[in-house]
């Protein structure tokens, strides 16, 4: 049977987009590849930048950035004068992820072409990246953009707008005069970039401009001023703090909960126990976030009054977060009855409560804490050892000769936390005599999943060799030399970040490139299923279901394809069933992920970081972190808008629906599992 002629044209036609499609799956893969190592190939990257597909181009460009290396600054401003404007927010981006000065003059030249009405991605970027660089050339550049546009008059510029957002990384350089034009006259998202950047700066000048902000319709510019009214601008800035107080007060029973949440911590910086009434009103708000906020502010505040309601909660203040915070509080406004209050916390059957006595007991560091602390570390539960020795640690001096004797035993604790935890109470002796336990430590370490430890000796092992130049010489020898070349290229690079890349490359060689245990298989599947998958795929979505409700994200595998896979795949092992939002930070974050739930748990692995585009808005997925390229399983979840994270985590996704729910959550509540 004939074909009609336009179906035979494209079975014709199907062999050759499937080789293209091929081609370009495998061209992606390596750039993946290198991305994953760390592994900075310039022929790789400079073929990848010449490619025909711009999408082969873009993730060149990204993969410079991603890498760190500043050898990728040449290819970078060649790709910024790219046809494709989608290659140039790429190339833009990496730039300010680089930090190169070398790039600022070809990003200033662009930011003086720019006309009145700047909007494509690419301009965004460059505004973005020359503030992330600094410098006097960036902040001059940033400044004459902004003169472009008085703060009275509306434009659909948005390149403005991103300046006055991110002049705040400009430090001293920032352009104060302006941003405080802005803070005074500006409107919509032109006033709340300059109130995020003036309140950030804590600028005096600002100080009135940014208290009448605090009246704007627009619920995040009150929020981000509230949060700037602190006792110390208004003392720089020669305003009564009666004023700033006062306002206070009133946004502390603002209509929106995250405005109240500022507002309350604001406040909290006056320490003038006169002012606790408006936090105990709050206690009883409908947001629960706002009733934790609003005991740290007790705390904050002090006298009597904090004192006794602070007690009460901690005794009974209903949820575990109320009550942390509460006890917290309370250690901050009376160490003496936060002690006491950690009688009962001590002897508690959750675990939960016996570790935070031992945190609370080593922040209050009395004469008396001793004995409950060191009950605390003969606990059953590792994670409450660890605590209590870190405790301890704060208040035991250096040199006290039982609490040396009892870190040198916790050396042989199965739990990696406790031993880390002891090599620190050992590394602050800085005692020659205890090099060989700190040696042995870190071998004792060297092959488990957790590096927790072998970090940990790292440090104490750095912090005593400068204390002498023998020292030094006897650590190299008896550590770098002795004990070989890690596996683990974070103990790698905390090695040359303390002794100095010199004496890493002497004995261990150089830094990467990381061996991922990932295939070039590995990386092309990686690409058809997150990246380019078949036509009509939907975006991957996960349901995070919770005690609260369920909070649905779509996941961003384009941008974010090991970081995707890793969280789908550890869900697929119910890895995440039943653990707790263990960190909640009211208007910041909930985190999760910690299958330990102390904040130091992971899948025992680390993957590394995919820093992109996407920023921090509302409802962001990001992967938590404890340096660069440490994510594992923990993550986060944004309450509101948080720039100051954009080019330092990965986001990987964003709230589809529940952001009721995200609102609810308080530390301590239940995961009960996350399916997609």
């Amino acid at each position: 049977m004939r074909l009609p002629l336009l179906a035979a044209a494209l079975l014709a036609c199907a062999p050759t987009a499937l080789r293209a499609q091929s081609a370009t799956v495998s061209d992606l893969a390596q750039i993946l590849a290198l991305e994953d190592r760390r592994e900075f190939d310039g022929a790789a990257l400079r073929r990848a930048a010449q490619h025909p597909d711009p999408l082969v181009r873009r993730w060149g460009a990204r993969a410079v950035g991603r890498i760190g290396d500043r050898a990728g600054t040449p290819l970078l401003l060649e790709l910024l004068q790219d046809p494709d404007t989608t290659v140039q927010a790429e190339a833009a981006f990496a730039l300010g992820q680089l930090r190169d000065p070398a790039a600022v003059p070809a990003l200033a030249r662009r930011v003086a072409a720019f006309d009145a009405a700047t909007s494509d991605d690419a301009g965004l970027e460059i505004v973005t990246a020359l503030a992330k660089i600094g410098g006097p050339e960036a902040a001059q550049a940033l400044d004459g953009l902004m003169r472009l546009h008085p703060p009275t008059v509306t434009s659909a510029d948005l390149a403005t707008p991103r300046a006055l957002l991110e002049a705040w990384r400009l430090g001293p350089l920032a352009p104060a005069q302006r941003l405080v034009a802005f803070v005074r006259d500006g409107q919509g998202t032109w006033r709340r970039g300059a109130v995020y950047s003036a309140a950030r700066l804590r600028l005096p000048s600002a100080a009135a401009a940014l208290l009448d902000a605090t009246q704007d319709a627009d619920a995040l510019t009150r929020q981000w001023a509230a949060r700037a009214l602190t006792a110390e601008l208004a003392d720089s800035g020669g305003m009564a703090r009666a004023a700033f107080t006062a306002r206070l007060r009133q946004l502390a029973d603002d209509d929106d909960p995250q405005v109240r949440i500022n507002a309350l911590r604001a406040l909290g910086t006056y320490a003038d126990s006169s002012l606790a009434g408006t936090a105990a009103a709050r206690l009883q708000d409908r947001d629960p976030n706002v009733t934790v906020q609003a005991a740290a502010t007790l705390g904050a505040l002090g006298g009597s009054r904090a004192v006794a309601l602070l007690t009460e909660r901690a005794a009974q203040g209903g949820t575990f977060a109320l009550r942390h915070a509460a006890l917290e509080g309370l250690v901050a406004a009376a160490p003496a009855a936060a002690v006491a209050a950690t009688r009962t916390w001590g002897t508690d059957a959750d675990w939960r409560l016996r570790a935070t006595a031992a945190e609370v007991l080593g922040v209050a560091a009395t004469p008396d804490v001793r004995p409950a602390l060191e009950a605390l570390a003969g606990d059953a539960d590792a994670r409450v050892v660890a605590a209590a020795l870190a405790g301890l640690e704060r208040a035991v001096p250096a040199g006290d000769t039982a609490l040396r004797t009892r870190a040198r035993a916790a050396l042989a604790y199965p739990d990696v936390m406790v031993r880390a935890a002891a090599i620190d109470v050992l590394g602050r002796e800085h005692d020659l005599a205890l090099l060989p336990d700190l040696v042995g430590a870190y071998r004792s370490a060297a092959r488990e999943a957790a590096n927790d430890a072998r970090l940990a000796a790292v440090q104490a092992l750095a912090d005593l060799a400068e204390t002498s130049p023998e020292a030094r010489q006897r650590v190299e020898r008896e550590f770098l030399a002795a004990a070989g070349r890690s596996d683990d290229y974070l103990v790698r690079r905390a090695v040359a970040e303390r002794f100095g890349a010199a004496v890493r490359e002497r004995y261990w060689g150089p830094e990467g490139p990381i061996a991922t245990g990932r295939s070039a298989a590995d990386y092309q599947s990686l690409i058809r299923r997150y990246v380019l998958p078949p036509a009509g795929t939907p975006a991957p979505t996960a349901t995070i279901e919770t005690e609260r409700g369920a909070i649905v994200v779509t996941l961003f595998g384009a941008d974010a394809p090991i970081t995707v896979d890793n969280f789908l795949r550890l869900a697929d092992r119910r890895f995440f069933d039943n653990i707790r939002w263990h960190r909640v930070v009211p208007n910041f974050v909930i985190q999760g992920g910690d299958p330990r739930g102390d904040g130091n748990g992971g899948p025992g692995y680390v993957i590394r970081d995919e820093i992109n585009r996407w920023r921090y808005d509302r409802g962001t997925l990001g992967m938590a972190l404890s340096g660069p390229d440490t994510g594992g399983s923990q993550f986060f979840l944004t309450h509101s808008p948080q720039p100051h994270l954009d080019g330092r985590y990965t986001v990987f996704g964003r709230l589809a629906s529940g952001a009721d729910v995200l609102d609810r959550i308080v530390q301590g509540d239940r995961i009960r599992r996350i399916t997609h």
